[in-house]
């Protein structure tokens, strides 16, 4: 397995961790709010890191205006989408719909950035969508039942997956110029103020956080780990593939997700959850296996 697959593989099982976690911790900080923590503490850690580390090359007009993009898109709108989401819905649902991410990077990766996927490659997308769609139908009997209970809150998780979808498309001609790390803390930069107001009217609203320990646990996890350590090694690995490939280890997140909420929410598993899981994991063995880690840039 090339390095960069290795790095996808881990940030996306991280990444999948942070649907329970955003649940527990909503349950005590507002939304708008908790995205914004999150991009003020990503912002502390990756900010004087990204300081010491030079551009590659000369940062034109079209890469800040792409890293602002990034930053609305991919940290706050899809935070702000996630959690307005997680809110409404359910853990398990917001790691289901995330299957929303590779399918739109699938479908627009080609497109707009030109990307070409091997017949390997293509082969594994399908065996992977065709498992995480497994996942998130979870069967056909039941299905409306599943859904419509939380369906504003899906329809605002779905949002965020193509927020998140946007982040790497948008970022995908940046990162094949400029390192990861001042790409990432730029990017959070730019998210920050477009989640103050926000934040502002929850406050103003009477919608305080209330910090107990699992709550401020859940928050640096969600900090700490996900926006800042996550987002920097998924940057790192798109630097190195094409999004299209990036897109496909995007499954790992409904499977494992799902499996967290089996394990830690109690929820049920089913023959489709199995099987779907069996299929993504085919799907990426086929993607690993092609030899092919998508275009490598220096």
């Amino acid at each position: 397995m090339a390095f960069a697959d290795l790095a996808l593989l881990l940030a996306n099982a991280v990444y999948a961790t942070s649907y329970v976690a955003t649940r527990v911790v909503l349950d005590a900080v507002p939304p708008a709010t908790l995205a914004l923590l999150r991009l003020l503490v990503g912002a502390l850690i990756l900010v004087p890191l990204a300081w010491r580390t030079p551009w590659t090359g000369p940062v034109t007009r079209a890469d800040q205006w792409r890293m602002a993009a990034m930053g609305v898109a991919g940290f706050a709108g899809a935070f702000a989408f996630a959690h307005w989401g997680l809110a409404r819905s359910t853990a398990t649902n917001a790691a289901l719909l995330i299957a929303v991410e590779p399918l739109t990077l699938l479908l627009l990766g080609p497109a707009l950035l030109g990307e070409r996927l091997a017949r390997s490659e293509r082969a594994g997308a399908a065996c992977a969508l065709t498992g995480a769609a497994l996942v998130v139908v979870n069967g056909l009997p039941g299905v409306t039942e599943r859904l419509v209970p939380h369906w504003r809150g899906d329809l605002l998780l779905v949002l965020s997956g193509v927020a998140y979808a946007a982040y790497s498309l948008l970022g995908r001609p940046v990162l094949a110029r400029h390192p990861a790390l001042p790409v990432t803390a730029r990017s959070i930069l730019w998210g920050i103020p477009m989640l103050v107001p926000l934040a502002l009217v929850e406050w103003m609203g009477g919608r305080r956080p209330v910090w107990t320990a699992g709550a401020l646990l859940g928050a640096l996890h969600l900090a700490v780990v996900i926006t800042a350590l996550g987002y920097l090694v998924w940057n790192w690995a798109l630097e190195r593939v094409t999004a299209s490939h990036a897109a496909i280890f995007l499954n790992v997140q409904p499977v494992l997700g799902a499996l967290l909420g089996v394990t830690l929410l109690g929820e049920p598993l089913t023959v489709f959850t199995l099987g779907g899981g069996a299929l993504v994991v085919a799907g990426l063995v086929l993607t690993v296996r092609s030899g092919v880690a998508g275009a490598v840039y220096s």
